[in-house]
């Protein structure tokens, strides 16, 4: 029984070996924009030369694509079988084992049951998907129904777990209620079928006390006939069996040498030893220029470029330590006429038929039209990126999604200090750059331009590797396909001279308006003030002119000397300002502040007394400022006393002094607790020249104008708090 199974095996696993050469030569319609070339022709001869398939299959990426005949199996275009549960399993089992696999049986969506011999397909050493073949059950079942067993003695039965409910299932005739009859089994390992031959004459049921008394009888009965069958059936069964074989063997080879012969690939056999050629097609000869005679000379060595030969031979060495089972590879071969050939290499075991070892079948594929292109296209790519790197800006390309760089142009390294490389290998290196005062507008700015496909221009500060902060101009181009953003493209322009420039053009205008402000003020002044003292000066001296007696005489003189006096100190005050603003004679020390401060305080000692005023300074005595000596005592005795004369006189004044940072500047605060300015009415007049706004007789508006003068021409400002009835506070930002 073991041997009359063993030899229906051999027959079944041979029927889908030839499906696998089916399988094979469809993969190799694929070219390598994976698209397949001339598939009905090929399908329709490989349909032609092998009857038991029905229809041919190619599933990139596990999708039915490509059907033939197509009418027939149409219905079956679009399955996913790597995501349908009912071939799911079957499929990835196939992947996993990178062999074929024949899946099923299972219904079929163009109509009726079949198996599915899958074969998993690689492009460039990546899965493609799968070249398929297709046989109907009633095929598949037909062979074992016309399989040549001793029917009067024997019945075969077939079976398969379902891959999902792991439910034995059987699909020949004749009871499946065996499993206690005498019976032998085997398992198709490419399809995970077993198959039983099963005892028509076996008992299934014994009774134990029979079974102890005739066990010897019934082993020594076995024997007799096995011998018996053996003598008498084995001569004309072994002659049927031989002749079914060669008849097999030569209908197999016949196959594979018009596969051999025709493949639009070159294939070679080579010896295991030695890499000599054995045997190769026409097409591999064209290739070379080489006669077969000249080849089967040669090992595929003498052949190979050297610089490819070692990485070959390592491969070869894998594959013969059974570390591999097959491997691929680019190299050059060379032609007989000395010419270099590149070629996609493929190599695997060609078996014997008891699955020894023999030698190695080379499939090879003219790949040099493509390295032809890649390296055209490598030169173009330096051109462009040398052409790239002599622009003044980094030019750079990122994913529309994640702002991920995926070019950065070599410019950046003049720029911010970066290599392109350290850039590159930095997950979200552009986006941890930006300045932090500039990080939330930029990304905000840019994605949603981005969401828009609308291509965007604007500036940013980024920090550079020493950390210096650079400005940049960044313009956009956004890159889109079917109306989706895909990629940015843009390049960066350091702006920062360009800023500086415009900085101090800002600063100058500043400079000019605020010049032109003073000018327009003190031109006010003098057309105002001295127009005033002059327009007085002549009338008096019309009086006096008319004048009636000597005292009216004297009157008038004594009020022209007032008038004088005024314009004097007009003139005298006009003067200081257009000192102060123009800097003449401008010196700057290391002053102690509290020094200056106590100094002023004693300079103010009688008026403090008298009207009781409360000083509380907290300034320690090792406060240094650089500042002008005189500005310095000018600025505190106006401001300090304004607090003694602005006092309310309803309660004891206090003046506190104290020193603060604020913007990494020292800030000098003078507070008092006096009647306070109405900043809302008054505001905008504060440090205007001869501005009051108390009666007080002694108030001038001289003061706060020339102090304000003073703390500008030293790079300083000065700010005002006041409340009315609550007390001011001047606050002194010292540069």
């Amino acid at each position: 029984m073991n041997n009359y199974l063993k030899v229906i095996q051999l027959d079944v696993e041979k029927s889908l070996k030839n499906s696998y050469t089916t399988t094979l030569t469809l993969a190799l319609t694929i070219n390598d924009n994976g698209v397949p070339v001339n598939f009905d022709t090929i399908s329709k001869k490989l349909l032609a030369s092998n009857q038991n398939i029905n229809s041919v299959q190619l599933v990139p990426h596990g999708v039915i694509k490509y059907v033939y005949p197509y009418e027939e199996n149409k219905a079956a275009i679009g399955l996913d079988i790597l995501n349908s549960k009912k071939h799911q399993k079957e499929a990835i089992k196939s992947i996993a084992n990178q062999k074929m696999y024949f899946a099923g049986p299972f219904d079929l969506l163009q109509g009726g049951k079949g198996i599915v011999g899958r074969l998993p397909v690689y492009k460039n050493n990546k899965f493609w998907g799968f070249s398929a073949v297709v046989i109907r059950l009633e095929k598949l079942l037909n062979f074992f129904e016309l399989n040549p067993t001793d029917s009067s003695k024997y019945y075969l039965q077939l079976s398969k777990k379902d891959p999902n409910t792991l439910k034995e299932i059987f699909y020949l005739k004749g009871s499946k209620n065996f499993l206690k009859s005498n019976y032998v089994s085997s398992t198709v390992t490419d399809g995970d079928w077993k198959l039983y031959l099963i005892d028509k004459h076996s008992y299934s049921y014994f009774d134990s006390q029979l079974i102890v008394i005739s066990i010897f009888g019934f082993i020594t009965s076995i024997l007799f006939g096995f011998f018996t069958a053996s003598v008498l059936e084995k001569p004309a069964k072994l002659r049927l069996l031989v002749a079914e074989q060669a008849d097999n063997l030569l209908n197999s080879e016949l196959k594979f040498k018009a596969f051999f012969e025709q493949a639009a690939v070159g294939m070679a056999n080579v010896k295991k030893d030695s890499g000599i050629f054995i045997e190769m097609n026409t097409k591999f000869c064209e290739l070379l220029g080489y006669t077969q005679e000249e080849l089967k000379s040669k090992s595929f060595k003498d052949i190979t470029h050297p610089e490819d030969l070692e990485k070959d031979l390592e491969y070869l060495e894998k594959l013969k330590n059974g570390l591999i089972n097959k491997y691929s590879l680019e190299k050059r071969y060379f032609k007989k006429n000395g010419a270099i050939i590149w070629v996609k290499l493929t190599v695997s075991h060609l078996l014997k038929t008891n699955d020894e070892e023999s030698s190695y079948i080379s499939i090879i594929e003219n790949i040099s039209k493509r390295k032809i292109a890649e390296q055209k296209s490598n030169e173009y790519q330096k051109r462009i990126e040398s052409l790239i790197n002599t622009i003044d800006g980094i030019v750079w390309e990122c994913s529309a999604d994640t702002f991920n760089f995926t070019f950065v142009s070599k410019k950046v390294k003049d720029i911010l200090g970066y290599t392109s490389e350290e850039w590159l290998s930095t997950p979200n290196f552009w986006e941890n750059h930006i300045h932090p005062d500039d990080k939330y507008s930029v990304l905000n700015y840019c994605c949603e331009k981005t969401a828009k496909n609308s291509d965007h221009d604007f500036e940013y500060r980024i920090i550079a590797k020493n950390g210096n902060t650079i400005w940049l101009r960044d313009i956009v181009n956004v890159i889109t396909e079917n109306g989706k953003t895909v990629l940015l493209r843009g390049i960066m322009i350091d702006i920062t001279k360009t800023k500086e420039i415009q900085n101090d053009l800002n600063n100058s205008f500043k400079l000019v308006t605020e010049q032109n402000k003073r000018l327009l003020n003190f031109s006010y002044i003098i057309s105002h003030n001295l127009r005033s003292h002059t327009s007085n000066i002549s009338s008096l001296m019309d009086l006096l002119e008319t004048s009636e007696s000597e005292e009216e005489t004297k009157e008038y003189v004594q009020l022209l000397k007032r008038v004088s006096n005024a314009l004097n100190e007009t003139l005298e005050n006009l003067n200081e300002v257009v000192n102060i603003q123009s800097n003449i004679g401008l010196v700057t020390e290391n002053i102690n502040l509290k020094q200056y401060i106590d100094n002023t305080l004693r300079i103010l000692s009688n008026k403090i007394k008298s009207q009781e005023v409360s000083v509380v300074s907290t300034i320690n005595e090792d406060v240094e400022v650089i500042y002008n000596p005189a500005y310095l005592e000018s600025i505190l005795y106006n401001l300090i006393s304004n607090a003694i004369r602005y006092r309310h006189p309803n309660r004891k004044p206090e003046v506190s002094i104290s020193m603060s940072t604020e913007n990494n500047k020292k800030t000098l605060q003078i507070s008092d607790n006096g009647i306070g300015i109405d900043l809302e009415k008054n505001g905008s007049k504060i440090f205007g020249m001869f501005k009051t706004f108390s009666n007080n007789p002694e108030s001038r508006g001289i003061g706060l104008f020339i102090t304000k003068n003073q703390i500008d021409a030293m790079g300083g400002k000065i700010m005002i708090e006041s409340q009315v009835n609550i007390g001011t506070t001047f606050k002194i930002y010292i540069s």
